[in-house]
């Protein structure tokens, strides 16, 4: 690893994550924590030699007001240009970048919520990890049991050998909800609804 130049290590950190699955929710939103983003990118920048150096550029507060059901809430939203800047402690090697965030919050915390906001957007965007649980590339993805491959003759099947109006019935309610949705699965039900008046 020490032979390695300062682009060549940040690639090994790329590919070491692929994605990272959205661990908190708040207002009914998710999203990945800083706690995990740190987690995962920080001690490969030790074993790197690595640090990242971060600078505010330049600070825009605007204070929001607006009406909750509790009543009237004062906000600040804080916009942040910042300069991140990766270094490789043997090489001196340095690799600067411009990026910017908004935070809003209580008035001593808008500027809090800005920086570590551009922090943990900043890490994910520059290694590009997937933070979508539903991302194939994501180790931590939510899985689901893949879709079975409906055989509408096999319903059409069922309902053909059906010999009154109630068993129709109870042959088509016990169909998956694709199967009822065909169009000549509906034709028949609606056929042998006729003729078994």
């Amino acid at each position: 690893m020490e032979n390695l130049n300062l682009y060549q290590k940040l690639l090994h950190i790329q590919t070491k994550i692929n994605g990272l699955g959205k661990d908190k929710t708040t207002y009914q939103y998710k999203y990945v924590t800083g706690d995990k983003v740190l987690g995962e990118i920080k001690p490969l920048m030790n074993q790197l030699g690595l640090i990242l150096k971060q600078e505010v550029v330049s600070i825009e507060n605007t204070r929001q007001d607006y009406s909750t059901a509790k009543g009237s809430k004062s906000e600040i939203l804080s916009k942040v240009m910042m300069q991140f800047t990766w270094i490789d402690c043997a090489t001196g090697e340095r690799d600067v970048n411009s990026f910017g965030a908004n935070g809003q919050n209580d008035w001593e915390k808008g500027l809090g919520s800005a920086l570590t906001y551009a922090e943990r957007y900043f890490l994910l965007k520059y290694f590009h990890i997937a933070t979508d649980e539903d991302d194939i590339d994501n180790d931590q993805r939510k899985t689901n049991a893949p879709i079975a491959q409906t055989n509408f003759e096999d319903a059409k099947s069922k309902l053909i050998v059906v010999s009154t109006l109630a068993e129709l019935q109870s042959v088509y309610m016990a169909l998956n909800p694709t199967e009822k949705a065909n169009k000549e699965v509906i034709e028949l039900k609606d056929k042998l609804k006729l003729t078994l008046k």
